[in-house]
């Protein structure tokens, strides 16, 4: 009978664990806030902001070993950006006739 209380407890202690473990670390990461803000200049058009924050949101991705998926996300924005940013660019020195 001992061992039913022993077992009881123990899995009781892990689910203790797990949720309070879940509880703290429900906040988003300091990347992915950076992300979603780049995400609403991009919407709204502030190109320039938006890759500013791009690439703090890449450097701070960079320190965490986990987040890969969110590094090749960024990468692919901003080589879009970038491009719609020399697009424009090279639109203003065009002479129109």
């Amino acid at each position: 009978m001992p061992f039913y209380y022993f077992a009881f407890s123990a899995t009781m202690l892990v689910l203790i664990f797990i949720f309070i473990r879940a509880f703290i670390l429900r906040k988003e990461s300091f990347p992915v806030e950076l992300f979603n803000e780049a995400q609403r200049n991009e919407n709204n058009g502030y190109f320039e902001e938006a890759i500013i924050s791009y690439e703090s949101a890449l450097h701070e991705a960079k320190k965490t070993v986990f987040l890969t998926e969110l590094k090749y996300r960024i990468a692919g924005k901003l080589k879009v950006l970038n491009t719609i940013l020399d697009y424009r660019r090279s639109m203003l020195f065009i002479r129109q006739k």
